[in-house]
């Protein structure tokens, strides 16, 4: 009697096994992972004593052999689909979900062989969900046996999946591939729209906010030193968003994060100011007071930070990448050979001159003394700095030294000693720079890749994902072997043409953000997902960029461009 022969007595009979195999009924009466709606989450009315049922599980178009698809009639209602076996054994709360438990991957042939009976089976399946009826010829008796539970009308596992591939960050399209190889069931893409829109954006909205008002508490207890940066979707004036970063530089921590996009204010050139104002305005809001700021030297945010009387310092490697783009130009001249030698020099002075001194003054007097050494000079008129402070070395090849009077000196001179360079080196930073958060904007590649365009908040939320990582892995110590000794590593970077750098190496990534956010998901966003929906619902998305545009209808449309290429064609 097979799998059944512990609820049927027998009596000694031998009959032929047999497992036959029935689709599903027209009748919805008997699907097993219980009643779907297709009510989007915007409809649903809040109901305190009911959890809302916002979530419609679509059949998938690939099926393997003994699955049988849903029907798709016009009199097909899955409002119904619901059994009786299924609405006793559906969890009353999510501490029953098992989506912390271990899942495997299970092969149908070694999965069959133990329900083959003398009985009718049928089977079904929702996307990672596998449910099976199992009814006894003998006795009537039957049974369902279902590969995952189920909250509500959804399965757990296809939730899991698509929190596991929004939250890590990946690709659907790219985790379909994999499925598709391995002959894996997944979801369809709807599906896991639906569920980043029900649950996992408002699950990264609600932690991402819960952060910032622990950390807004802890900020308003003393003046903040931050650095701000913008990154564009694309290169050029021609992006549609510009995400502005605010960072903690005591702590490398990112506080803030503003979306822009480019036709709120009038063009892409306006966002990186649009972005700061927003989050200065937000920690103005939470009475958090800073003492200075370290960005680029983006003239507009310059002069609005002028205006609001905000401490304003500039990062020296915005500074050195702008002179070193200037004085290659003038060593590729006749005569500027000699500038190419003091390139790296001029460049190491730029850091050293922002490092050492605390006053403006002092950064533009140790500043101008390079033109000195180019001449092989150590004593110098300003009173500030009247000689260098390291030993005085004497070469006679005059192949080292620019010449007075020279072209490659007076064209060097003119950039070095420009009176913008000049006030820019005063204003340099002393001890905090913009580095780290350059570092994060290559972490939000990983999260946004430019080639693929998001919509406005499923952009802001990878933002969210990436601070999330970035903020969580920003202190990692430095990796050891097994003997215990520091591990570095070495690098040859196309830049320096041949030039190594050796780097330590850091210890693992850690991802307890995705652990913490999937929680958030089956435990509480789940269970009544009305109140996190009107959380994500207050923030203002703009209209898109083309709806300045006229639409016209699909048919003009067409008959417009088949027109086109008919010219000339019998």
């Amino acid at each position: 009697m097979g799998t059944l022969s512990h609820h049927v007595r027998s009596k000694g009979t031998q009959t032929e096994s047999f497992m036959r195999t029935v689709s599903i009924a027209t009748s919805t009466s008997d699907a097993p992972w219980g009643p779907a709606t297709s009510t989007p989450i915007k409809a649903v009315h809040p109901r305190p004593a009911k959890r809302p049922r916002v979530d419609e599980e679509e059949e998938e178009e690939s099926d393997i052999s003994i699955i049988i698809p849903e029907p798709h009639d016009s009199t097909y209602d899955p409002a119904q689909s619901i059994s009786n076996v299924t609405e006793a054994s559906q969890p009353t709360d999510t501490s029953s979900t098992g989506y912390k438990d271990s899942k495997y991957i299970v092969f149908e042939k070694n999965f069959l062989k133990h329900v083959q009976t003398v009985a009718d089976v049928r089977t079904y399946r929702r996307g990672t969900f596998l449910a099976i009826d199992q009814k006894c010829h003998h006795c009537q008796f039957s049974r369902q046996w279902k590969s995952q539970p189920a909250i509500g009308s959804s399965p757990v596992g296809n939730i899991l999946l698509s929190a596991a591939i929004y939250f890590t960050p990946s690709s659907y399209f790219q985790v379909q591939k994999i499925f598709q190889a391995m002959h894996l069931q997944n979801i369809s893409y709807s599906t896991f729209r639906r569920h980043a829109n029900s649950y996992l954006e408002t699950a990264v909205i609600h932690q991402w906010h819960q952060y910032q008002e622990a950390e807004f508490e802890f900020l308003s207890q003393r003046k903040v030193k931050i650095g701000g940066d913008m990154r564009a979707d694309s290169p050029g004036h021609s992006a549609k968003y510009g995400s502005y970063s605010l960072m903690n530089l005591e702590t490398n921590s990112i506080i803030d994060i503003q979306l822009v996009q480019s036709n709120e204010v009038g063009g892409s050139h306006n966002m990186e100011k649009e972005g700061l104002k927003r989050s200065l305005q937000l920690l103005e809001s939470k009475g958090v007071a800073v003492d200075y700021i370290v960005t680029d030297r983006h003239p507009q945010i310059q002069k609005y930070l002028r205006e609001q009387k905000i401490t304003h310092y500039y990062d020296v490697w915005h500074l050195e990448k702008g002179l070193s783009k200037k004085l290659g130009k003038v060593a590729k001249e006749k005569d500027c050979e000699v500038v190419k030698k003091w390139q790296r020099g001029i460049s190491n002075h730029v850091y050293w001159c922002a490092t050492s001194s605390s006053s403006g003054p002092e950064k533009v007097a140790k500043w101008t003394s390079v033109v000195n050494h180019m001449q092989n000079k150590h004593t110098h008129d300003n009173p500030l700095f009247p000689q260098c402070q390291h030993p005085v070395r004497q070469s006679r090849d005059r192949k080292k030294w620019f010449q007075p009077g020279s072209k490659a000196l007076y064209k060097v001179e003119k950039i070095l000693t420009n009176k913008r360079v000049l006030s820019n080196v005063e204003r340099l930073s002393s001890r905090y720079q913009t580095s780290t958060l350059e570092a994060f904007h290559s972490v939000i590649l990983r999260f946004t890749p430019k080639s693929v365009v998001f919509p406005f908040i499923g952009m802001l939320c990878r933002l969210y994902l990436a601070a999330m990582h970035f903020n969580e892995n920003a202190g990692r110590t430095q990796a050891r072997t097994t003997s215990g000794k520091l591990r570095y590593s070495l690098h040859f970077p196309k830049a320096k043409k041949g030039g190594h750098t050796v780097k330590p190496v850091k210890s693992s990534p850690t991802h307890c953000y995705v652990h913490n956010l999937i929680a958030v998901v089956f435990e509480e966003i789940v269970p009544n997902p009305l109140p996190y929906m009107e959380e994500l619902q207050k923030i203002p998305v703009p209209d898109a960029l083309s709806s300045a545009f006229y639409h016209p209808p699909l048919t003009e449309a067409v008959a417009a461009y088949t027109s086109r290429f008919r010219q000339g064609q019998p």
